[in-house]
């Protein structure tokens, strides 16, 4: 797509188009109300068969994860065949007879270059989490019960009274005491073979799930390099099935829709590198342990907008704690410092305005999306609710400027009215009625 079509796409359109003939209203509204009462009887039967109709959703989804495994690497890695084709295509054109060659040879390196770039960060992650994920399930195991019985030991030297709280606390200690002690010689294997078990399938679907990322790599692939047909072919079928008007409000849709969702996963994912990174070295400096492992989890949860920063300094700062005590208070500390910094400097040097979503309606749509889609939910549950946010306001202004009226929310307050003709009146400081504010546009518009 060329630079002048995105800017005309990118152009706000109009709603609707010229009105059609009285026969053709007539024959409309009849197809209207026919289309009407099949779907309505094609619903019916949908309910009826709903349980059957999501198993086979489910069903080819799961087919289809590879592709979308592969959509989404594509995704997040033409950012960077983006800018290798814009320094790169007009270097080879120089020297290269065959446009068409430049072309290609250009997207072959950027594509490899994507590449290497993907599977670096996969490695390097790997390599540092891995061994340090070890570390710590092996600290914990070793050090764990000493501390419990560290605790037992301390309890054991306080002196106590003979009071009734005294008594009650010994008795419920001695009931805890046989409890555990029961449990350990009844449930305990029974839970261990339930553990077992669900280790073993969590085991089978994580490869699973590897495989079908490796099938992803290979077919982001063939997306990057054939997404210009792609795009070409979605384009001629919208204006195919779609009046004019309507295909090209769609696909003014969906490059704003690209522009909010690429601005805030590629804007967030930077943030969450940076932070991480910080909460490394500043868990360095402060000798905390554990530090490598903290960090990724600190910069992964970081991706989730507002709750995800308390997601990961949670178990992060509980982990430190078991460690040290006092470490993990000054870990919250610390994490609380650190997100202010992300959140009031750092967040919005990157990622700007691109959702244009108020605070509140950024908790709104991570509730809402995490409550409907969990963990996936809470992370583009932001940019799609800003997605819809943009088509409602795009939808209500066109339907103010039909009705010659101004867009902005500012001209709505107390001290402005619309009158029964239709007429926009906005009042003077001294709340007398001001007929001179209304604009000679606006007069010649009612006029005509």
């Amino acid at each position: 797509m060329s630079k002048e079509e995105n800017t005309y796409y990118k152009d706000r359109p109009s709603f609707g188009r010229k009105g059609p003939s009285k026969l053709r209203q007539q024959f409309n509204r009849g197809m209207t109300y026919f289309l009407v009462i099949v779907a309505c009887i094609l619903v019916y039967f949908a309910m009826l068969r709903v349980t059957a109709i999501s198993d086979t959703v489910l069903k080819i989804l799961s087919i289809l994860k590879p592709v979308l495994y592969g959509c989404g690497i594509a995704y997040l890695l033409n950012p960077i065949v983006r800018t290798v084709d814009a320094y790169l295509v007009p270097v080879l054109e120089k020297h290269m007879k065959k446009k068409e060659k430049a072309k290609t040879v250009s997207r072959c390196a950027g594509v490899i270059l994507a590449l290497v770039v993907l599977i670096t960060i996969v490695t390097t992650l790997i390599n540092m989490l891995i061994p340090e994920l070890i570390t710590s399930i092996r600290n914990l195991i070793f050090t764990l019960p000493a501390q419990i019985n560290q605790l037992v030991k301390q309890m054991n030297h306080i002196q106590l009274d003979d009071s009734a709280m005294t008594t009650m606390l010994k008795n419920a200690m001695n009931e805890a005491s046989t409890s555990l002690q029961n449990w350990m010689r009844t449930d305990l294997l029974n839970k261990v073979n339930e553990v077992m078990t669900h280790l073993t399938v969590g085991l089978y679907t994580l490869v699973m799930e590897l495989f079908h990322a490796v099938i992803g790599v290979i077919v982001s692939v063939y997306i990057l390099f054939g997404k210009e047909t792609f795009i070409n072919q979605s384009k001629k079928a919208t204006y195919a099935i779609f009046p004019t008007e309507r295909a090209n409000l769609l696909i003014h849709i969906a490059v704003k829709t690209n522009e909010i969702f690429g601005g805030f996963i590629i804007g967030k994912i930077i943030d969450s590198i940076i932070i991480g990174i910080l909460c490394f070295i500043g868990t360095s400096l402060l000798n905390m342990p554990y530090a490598m492992l903290v960090s990724v989890i600190v910069g992964v949860t970081n991706v989730i907008p507002f709750f995800g920063p308390y997601i990961g300094a949670i178990p992060s700062a509980v982990l430190i704690a078991l460690a040290d005590p006092m470490k993990g208070v000054y870990f919250l500390i610390f994490i609380l410092l650190l997100q202010q910094f992300d959140g009031n400097i750092l967040g919005p040097k990157i990622l700007g305005n691109s959702t244009g979503l108020s605070a509140f309606w950024v908790i709104v749509s991570i509730l809402l999306g995490g409550g409907l889609f969990g963990i996936l939910g809470m992370l583009f549950g932001v940019p799609a609710f800003a997605v819809i946010y943009y088509i409602v306001k795009l939808f209500l202004d066109n339907q103010l400027e039909k009705k010659k009226l101004p867009t902005e929310s500012e001209c709505y307050n107390g001290d402005s009215y619309v009158d029964n003709d239709g007429t926009y009146f906005q009042k003077k400081d001294n709340m007398t009625e001001n007929e001179e504010q209304k604009t000679e546009e606006n007069k010649k518009e009612k006029e005509e």
